[in-house]
Formats: structure tokens, C-alpha cells, sequence
């Protein structure tokens, strides 16, 4: 990832964010607000935006660098339907804001502790109304698939770096969506061996 100033690039984000707005483009709602979780750099929600006009964008990352970047891109684009980012961390119950209409995570589940995952959907559960998604994008481990050698040597480098981090089991994750009401819906293939997984509230 390189810095320039306070705006961050992310090399990852830039090859992916076109292959998953295109996925956005069947599971968001056609209007409301969007709760992006753990927005890094801020580039996806900068290029998801003029995207998707009728839609209000609210980046949020528990990390100040993070924000300080979000917020630079935010600058230089000027969009209208971005809101300045918020601090949220997961494994808080007190977040800064208290509805959504569909919320979004990407590359975050493998790159933090269960607890934050744990997070996520306790919050979405508050947050979100019957019918409303959440969606995760990333690298997963799936019941009778291989894990190939890139995410097993992605995953070796996680654990490496944090004990608590690494690739999770997509059932692991859908068995602790229901607990919070959501179901899954769908998963969906994408490049680089990753997955897009969409849940719904119940």
C-alpha cells in the first residue's frame, strides 16, 4: 500500500472494486444508506458511488489513518453521496450511527480477530431491517473445495502476523450470520480465488 500524504493506495482495492460493483449491482437496494465497515484507503466507496447515484455512502474504519485517507479521496472527488467516515470498531457495541440499509465488508473478516466478525453481524442485527444485506468480500475456506496454494500461503502469512487473524470457514461465518437473523443467499465465485458472500435479515 502506498501513501501519499495522508490519501492511501491500495493496489488490491483497485483490481477489485469493478469486479464487485458489479456484484453490488444485484444484491444493494436501489435506495438508502450503505454502511461500508472497514473502508481502508477509501477507494472502493469513491468508485462505488457515481455507481450507484440514488444510493448514500458511509465509509467508516476503526483506524485513523484510515479515516484520514477516506477523507482525502473524499476531498478530491467531492461527491455528494459520500459522508465523511466514521469510527467504528466492530467489536464495540457503541457505534456512531444507528441505521443502515444494507452493509458492506471487504478483505476485513481474514485481516481481524473472530470477535470483530462476531462484531459485524451483532451490529448489522441492529442496524439493518428485515430484508436488508450484508456482504462480504474476500478469500474463504469452503467445505470440499481445496484451499489453493496462494490463499494457503496467504493464510500462513496471517497467522504469522497475528495469531488471531487468517482465512475463515464460509460455514463458520453463515452459522454465526443466522445466530444474528441473517440468512445467506448467495456466493459467488470472484478473481484472485476470492468469494462475494451476500446474507439477508431475516
Amino acid at each position: 500500500m502506498s501513501q501519499i500524504h495522508s490519501k492511501f493506495s491500495s493496489p488490491s482495492a483497485l483490481r477489485n472494486r469493478a469486479p464487485i460493483a458489479n456484484r453490488l449491482r444485484d444484491i444493494l437496494p436501489e435506495k438508502g444508506t450503505v454502511l461500508e465497515i472497514a473502508s481502508g484507503s477509501g477507494e472502493h466507496v469513491i468508485h462505488f458511488a457515481p455507481l450507484f447515484p440514488n444510493l448514500t455512502w458511509q465509509p467508516s474504519d476503526p483506524s485513523p489513518e484510515a479515516r484520514a485517507s477516506v477523507s482525502a479521496w473524499l476531498d478530491e472527488t467531492a461527491s455528494a453521496t459520500i459522508m465523511p467516515p466514521l469510527d467504528i470498531d466492530t467489536t464495540s457495541d457503541i457505534w456512531p450511527i444507528d441505521r443502515a440499509d444494507a452493509m458492506i465488508a471487504i478483505n476485513m473478516i481474514h485481516i481481524s480477530p473472530w470477535a470483530a466478525t462476531e462484531g459485524l453481524f451483532r451490529g448489522a442485527s441492529r442496524l439493518l431491517t428485515s430484508g436488508a444485506p450484508v456482504v462480504l468480500y474476500g478469500p474463504y475456506r469452503q467445505d470440499g473445495r481445496v484451499l489453493v496454494d496462494s490463499n494457503a500461503a496467504f493464510d500462513a502469512s496471517l497467522r504469522a502476523r497475528n495469531p488471531e487473524w487468517g482465512i475463515r470457514k464460509l460455514e463458520d461465518v453463515a452459522s454465526l450470520a443466522a445466530d444474528f437473523g441473517f440468512a445467506l443467499e448467495s456466493v459467488t465465485d470472484m478473481p484472485a480465488n476470492n468469494l462475494c458472500v451476500a446474507f439477508r435479515r431475516r
